[in-house]
């Protein structure tokens, strides 16, 4: 009767597993070596320009080629899609005609970050400072102290760019965002968390030695030339510039077993590499392959880089007039995997999800039906018959997965890029990575999940 029972619960019950008792000692040497390469590439992309410079680099590499609408476009062919360097579209030219539809992977490359305003500096006290507007949704506390970097463009009147990355390289300066002393809080701590430090105070020391010129603003005055002589850039320049302030610190392994991974910026570009590895792999797929790098979903995708830019129509619209297809035809019988984050299950904090329905570390890549607040509200609800289709594809490819939910019901939520895609008529579910500490200038993310999100892609880009 034991053995009766046991085999029933095997045939009957949906029993989820811990990833590690599954895979076998050479897929975890797989996994080992996907996640250095992934660390490497976090490290380097610290913002959407640099993550975009970054996969066409890697791109180039791996044989795609800038897209020039009537080029020749063969099975097998692969090109790319700069948009104006904030981000990238990259297609694998499919067996199939696009009439079939193509299968999608959409991320995006933009973090929370501090940008800087366009009449950032000031000096008081004889100290010298950059004021920031923060981006996307932060915990504005988690800010402060904590060592920045600064990183982005100058544009200049004559048309010429400057590009600044400062305090990644050892021997670097960085930056900061004070704080009170304890001894002196006392009416800070009355406030509440949102309260603690308004976003004005979120100001960057960023000098305080004085020009030997007996003027008004000495300390900005010798910031001031200090950028000139190494960037040749002067206050007014500020206007027409896009800086932005990330968390200083390098990417590492978390814990004794090295099983996570640490970082700025997991929150998307752990899906958006995800994505990139796979389709670099991707030879002759049946239907056309297609990865999207999105900019500006931590503000609503909004904006020409956003995936609410018709830039993507654009792009597919392109490819389907090379084989004389309707557009509509190709979004109508194409499938998008959202891939983009979800919350893990924190055990620090079980009040906030779902214990049965959330996503938890080392249990693969992480579907989401849906995501939205409340009733559901704000998101794309993918279809049984997808999840279906994925659950097959999953089970014949060794891909380890799992359901998500974001938080219990009545706690919160939050949206992704999958609302813009559905829009469009084609059928999209989220998935990704699950993440501890998200939106924290250091998140949390298990090597596991993100080696299995990209095989998770890799088996998508290559279904029949």
């Amino acid at each position: 009767m034991a053995k009766e029972k046991s085999e029933r619960e095997a045939k009957l019950l949906y029993n989820r597993e811990n990833g590690y008792d599954i895979i076998d000692a050479e897929e975890k040497q797989r996994c080992e070596d996907y996640c250095r390469n992934y660390m490497r590439f976090i490290d380097l992309a610290r913002t959407e320009r640099e993550a975009v410079s970054l996969g066409i680099e890697l791109a180039k590499k791996a044989g795609f080629v800038p897209f020039e609408p009537g080029m020749a476009l063969s099975p097998g062919t692969k090109i790319y899609s700069d948009n104006r360097g904030k981000a990238l579209m990259l297609a694998v030219i499919g067996q199939k005609p696009l009439s079939e539809g193509s299968v999608i992977a959409a991320a995006h490359v933009d973090s929370p970050r501090l940008d800087l305003k366009p009449v950032p500096m000031y000096e008081d006290g004889e100290l010298c400072y950059f004021k920031t507007h923060y981006y996307g949704g932060i915990k504005k506390y988690q800010w402060l102290t904590i060592p920045l970097e600064l990183h982005g463009v100058v544009a200049l009147q004559d048309g010429t760019v400057k590009d600044i990355r400062i305090g990644s390289e050892p021997g670097e300066p960085v930056f900061q965002i004070t704080d009170l002393l304890p001894h002196l809080n006392k009416e800070q701590r009355k406030k509440t968390a949102a309260e603690f430090v308004p976003g004005e105070s979120l100001n960057l020391l960023i000098g305080s030695k004085p020009d030997p010129e007996d003027t008004k603003d000495r300390v900005k005055l010798a910031i001031l030339t200090l950028l000139n002589e190494k960037y040749g850039i002067v206050e007014e320049d500020f206007l027409s510039a896009e800086l932005s302030a990330t968390p200083a610190f390098p990417v590492r392994e978390v814990g004794l077993d090295r099983s996570l991974i640490g970082g700025y910026g997991h929150d998307d570009r752990v899906c958006a590499y995800a994505e990139l590895a796979a389709i670099m792999e991707t030879e002759k797929p049946q239907k056309t392959a297609v990865c999207i790098l999105a900019d500006k979903e931590e503000i609503g995708s909004e904006g020409v880089s956003g995936m609410k830019s018709r830039a993507f129509e654009r792009f597919m619209g392109a490819l389907c007039d090379a084989q004389g297809v309707k557009r509509e035809d190709c979004f109508a019988n194409s499938i998008c995997i959202s891939a983009d984050v979800c919350n893990a299950f924190d055990p620090n904090y079980p009040e906030v999800s779902e214990k049965r329905n959330a996503a938890k570390v080392n249990y693969g890549f992480a579907l989401a039906k849906f995501t939205g607040h409340g009733g559901k509200s704000g998101s794309n609800d993918a279809s049984a018959e997808l999840i279906a289709k994925l659950r097959s594809l999953f089970a014949e490819n060794g891909v380890v997965w799992q359901m998500a939910e974001l938080g219990k019901v009545d706690q919160g939520g939050g949206g992704t890029v999958a609302v813009y895609m559905a829009e469009r008529d084609i059928d999209t579910i989220d998935a990704g990575v699950p993440v501890l500490s998200m939106h924290a200038p250091y998140e949390t993310v298990g090597k596991f999940d993100c080696y299995m999100t990209y095989k998770g892609i890799k088996a998508a880009y290559a279904a029949r």
